[in-house]
C-alpha cells in the first residue's frame, strides 16, 4: 500500500521462521510475497512462487485458490505467459462453483473460470451469484450487490467484451471495500483499469488510477505507471461502447 516493495519482501524473509511452518496462512504469505516480487519487474520469479510455493498443495480451499488465481490474472494483464496453469484451478472452481456461500470465493472462482476460458461455467456462476443475492442474509446482498455486477463484469472481461466489463465494475466499484483486504480486492481494480484503456474510456479509467493511488499516499505504482503510459499512448478510437 505504500510501493515500498523492497521492505516488504525483507520483512517476511526476516520472520520466515514464525510463519512458514503454519497451515494454508504461509501459502498467503507466499503469495503478499510474490506481489512485491511484481511491483519490481520480477515476473519470473513470482511465478515461481506459484509453482513451488503457492500452489504447491493443490488444495481446493477457496482461499488457496484465491491467492493462485489472483496472482496467475495479475501476471497475465502484464502479458506474461502462465501456460497451464489455468486447468487445475477451473476444475476446482467448477465444483466448488455452487457453494454460495462467500462472494469473494464466487469472484475467485469466476477468475479461474475466464482464464481457463470455460465461459459456459463462467454463465452458470454468474446465474448462481444472481440466485445467492435473493437471500435475505448478509452474504445474500453482498452477493446481490456489488457481487452480481462484478461476476458479471469479470465475465464480460474474459469474453473480450471490455466496455461491458468496464461498466458492470464499474458499477460494483464503491461496493468492493465491503469483499475482501486492500490485496485481494486490487486485482478486480486492475481488472477494471485495463478494460476502461481496451474499451477506450481513458478518462474514467485514469480517473481510477487517481482513486487508487491516493489510497496508497500518493505512491504510483508499477501498475500505475505502466497503465499511465498504455493510456497515453492509447489512440484515440477504440472499442468504447463495444459488447
Amino acid at each position: 500500500m505504500m510501493h515500498r516493495p523492497e521492505a516488504g519482501i525483507a520483512l517476511p524473509e526476516r520472520n520466515e521462521g514464525a510463519w512458514s511452518h503454519c497451515n494454508n496462512f504461509r501459502f498467503h504469505v507466499w503469495w503478499h510475497k510474490a506481489l512485491l516480487h511484481l511491483d519490481l519487474g520480477g515476473h519470473d520469479r513470482a511465478l515461481s512462487l506459484y509453482d513451488t510455493r503457492i500452489r504447491t498443495d493443490k488444495t481446493d480451499d477457496y482461499r488457496d485458490l484465491a491467492n493462485a488465481a489472483s496472482l496467475l490474472v495479475r501476471l497475465e494483464l502484464d502479458g506474461v505467459d502462465v501456460g497451464q496453469r489455468w486447468g487445475e484451478l477451473a476444475d476446482i472452481a467448477e465444483n466448488r462453483a455452487d457453494d454460495g456461500c462467500l462472494v469473494l470465493a464466487d469472484l475467485h472462482y469466476m477468475l479461474a473460470l475466464t482464464g481457463a476460458t470455460r465461459r459456459e461455467s463462467a454463465g452458470r456462476l454468474v446465474a448462481q451469484v444472481a440466485a445467492s443475492g435473493a437471500a435475505p442474509t448478509e452474504q445474500g446482498r453482498g452477493a446481490a450487490h456489488p457481487g452480481l455486477a462484478a461476476a458479471e463484469g469479470l465475465a464480460a472481461f474474459g469474453e473480450g467484451r471490455h466496455a461491458r466489463a468496464f461498466d458492470r465494475l464499474s458499477a460494483a466499484r464503491a461496493h468492493m471495500p465491503t469483499i475482501g483486504s486492500h490485496a485481494q480486492r486490487d486485482v478486480f481494480e486492475r481488472i477494471t483499469v485495463d478494460a476502461g484503456i481496451r474499451a477506450g474510456r481513458l478518462e474514467a479509467a485514469s480517473a481510477i488510477l487517481d482513486a487508487r493511488t491516493a489510497l496508497r499516499g500518493g505512491h504510483a505504482d508499477t501498475f500505475a505507471r505502466t497503465r499511465r503510459t498504455r493510456i497515453a499512448d492509447a489512440p484515440l478510437a477504440s472499442d468504447h461502447g463495444a459488447e
